[in-house]
Order: C-alpha cells, then structure tokens, then sequence
C-alpha cells in the first residue's frame, strides 16, 4: 500500500483536495470502515477534523474502531451524503493508513486548540486513494480518483453502453 501525506495530496492536486475538504466540511458525522479481527469490515459513525489542513480521525478510548485502527490501519472514510438523492456536491471518500499520535506535545496542542472530549484516540490520515463521484449535466457520472505518484484520473459515464469517456 503507498501511502502519502494530505500535504502531498494538496500539493498534488489543490482544487481536487479543497473540494474533499468542502465536501467534508458539509455536515459534522461520517462513515468510518475499519476491519475486524476476523478481517470482516466494520461500519462506524465518526467525525472528520480538517485540524491545521490535514484530516484527523478522532474517537473514544478503546473503542472497537480505535482498536481496529490499531491493529491494522487501513480504513475508508466516506462523507455523509446528507439529504435526498440528488447528490448535488457529490460523494466523496478518502482510503488509506489512519496513524495514531501519541507523541503528548502534538495532543496537547490538539487538545488545546479543538477541546475535545477527554481521553481520546486521535488518527493521523495518509491517503492512499481519494474519490469523488458526482454528476454533471444531469445524466453524466463523473467518477475522479487519485492515487500517490499518478495523475488524477477521471472517468465520464453516461446511461448509454457507449458513453464511457476517459480524461485528464
């Protein structure tokens, strides 16, 4: 898995990394999916903290998804599509490795600029893929993925077999 930071993500791609981060910033709760144990998935509601620019995963001491994170930390986090099903601002997912802080200097600083509820877990996010999917002109599906080191990728489907386009 080739991780990389939000950093090199923005870096990368800008406008695509503002509008995760919009897209985000649209309601407080989201979809956490971790794996179990057992290597089956596991679906949690959580919030996600844009904290100084890069995305944090924060939950309650030992909680099932915090343990999970712990033992493997893959995961996929998909924002809230909130009401209806128009899907206006699209729908949108960051893949990758959720990094535990511990080092006390950086949570204090956490702490004192969020106040979050105490203890906590807090989850560093390195992107290994970025999605947004949404539409456009009323029956297109715009499908934009990135990855660490490629180009972003976008993908135009329509309702019609022969109406998958590929660009830049």
């Amino acid at each position: 898995m080739t991780t990389t930071t939000w950093a090199d993500f923005r870096t990368a791609e800008p406008a695509f990394a503002d509008t995760v981060r919009r897209r985000f910033a649209l309601h407080r709760h989201h979809v956490l999916a971790t794996l179990r144990a057992d290597g089956s998935p596991r679906l949690t509601g959580l919030e996600v903290d844009f904290w100084r620019d890069e995305p944090h995963l924060g939950m309650m001491p030992n909680s099932r998804k915090a343990l999970d994170l712990r033992r493997d930390p893959r995961f996929c986090v998909h924002a809230n599509p909130g009401p209806g099903a128009e899907m206006t601002d699209g729908d949108v997912r960051i893949s990758g490795r959720a990094v535990e802080i511990t080092d006390p200097e950086v949570l204090a600083r956490f702490i004192e600029e969020r106040t979050p509820p105490e203890p906590f877990h807090l989850f560093r996010v390195e992107p290994t893929e970025v999605v947004r999917v949404g539409l456009e002109g009323g029956d297109t599906i715009v499908i934009s993925t990135w990855h660490p080191g490629r180009p972003l990728r976008t993908i135009r489907r329509g309702n019609d077999e022969g109406t998958l386009s590929e660009g830049c």
